[in-house]
């Protein structure tokens, strides 16, 4: 058999249907428990693993029109979620980091969506192949969970059950009662991002969540992504995208995992040119992106 010497993979975007946010943990270096329901989302980096000469290292190359502080010329590439990846799994398996990573980013940074928890996810199942290594999901999460929370699920994509600090991972079957009750639910299909030009640190809504909590309405409900509320403290046009979805006849829409971006599930044509429009004219967002949900990974080799 012919040796593989470059993989490309095709991973998601990760929303959370809920999230609900528990006690910090000193045990977690201070992260909070979460119960989320994940959902991939079709907005797609693509990542490429290219074997390079032994001895020669790693390289990292990155292209995209909404880069963030990604393209920053101070930043560091070796705390880059795929490199930290690469050298994850090369200590794990006792493969040396000889590899030539490309990023063609797609998805917004630090808007909510794990564009940086896809990158990693996308060059543990790259190398898993690349590599010959053929390791099991399960074996490959138990590497991702030490990198970041989100990393695990971004894995598989589709719809999954996140507990723990959310790293700890149960599919849930397309076949489901419980996936069965997300589509009836409205989560499922075509999906509107409003996606923003600023970003917001993670960090930074947990310690607002941390100060105001989940907020309630009017009628003492909680919105499903506890987050929600202190996301839009900091980022109030989310919230303006949020009603403005609404009453253009989304079935579902909300903040993503900390924001700021908004997700907006629409049952038809009709629905989403409303919502696009209503987010036009109101300039309640700054880019509206067109997916569909759920989504998965996508791995391809050549030789």
């Amino acid at each position: 058999m012919s040796t593989v010497t470059s993989v490309t993979v095709e991973v998601p975007a990760k929303t959370n249907l809920t999230l609900h946010v528990g006690a910090p943990h000193a045990e977690w270096g201070g992260r909070h428990a979460l119960d989320t329901i994940y959902c991939g989302v079709g907005v797609y980096d693509t990542v490429t693993l290219t074997r390079k000469t032994p001895g020669s290292g790693f390289s990292l190359d990155l292209a995209g029109g909404h880069l963030g502080d990604l393209a920053a010329t101070g930043s560091d590439m070796r705390r880059n979620h795929a490199v930290l990846a690469l050298f994850a799994l090369a200590q794990a398996s006792g493969h040396a980091p000889d590899v030539a990573i490309r990023l063609d980013k797609r998805i917004p940074v630090a808007a909510g969506l794990g564009g940086g928890s896809a990158d990693a996810a996308g060059t543990l199942l790259g190398l898993n192949a690349l590599w010959n290594l053929h390791w099991p999901i399960d074996r490959l999460r138990t590497i991702a969970a030490t990198l970041g929370a989100d990393m695990p699920f971004c894995l598989t994509g589709g719809y999954a059950h996140g507990t723990g600090f959310g790293e700890q991972i149960e599919p849930i079957e397309p076949d489901s009662h419980v996936a069965h009750d997300l589509r009836e639910a409205g989560y499922c299909g075509r999906v509107l991002i409003g996606a923003y030009h600023d970003a917001l640190s993670t960090p930074a809504v947990y310690a607002e969540y941390d100060r105001i909590g989940a907020g309630a309405s009017d009628d003492g409900s909680i919105d499903d992504n506890h987050l929600q509320y202190a996301a839009i403290s900091l980022h109030p046009r989310s919230g303006d995208a949020i009603e403005q979805a609404r009453s253009a006849g989304a079935r579902q829409a909300f903040v993503s995992g900390s924001g700021p971006s908004v997700i907006a599930f629409v049952s038809d044509d009709v629905t989403a040119a409303r919502v696009r429009d209503a987010w036009t004219q109101s300039r309640c967002v700054d880019r509206i992106i067109s997916a569909d949900a759920p989504a998965i990974p996508r791995v391809s080799e050549s030789r």
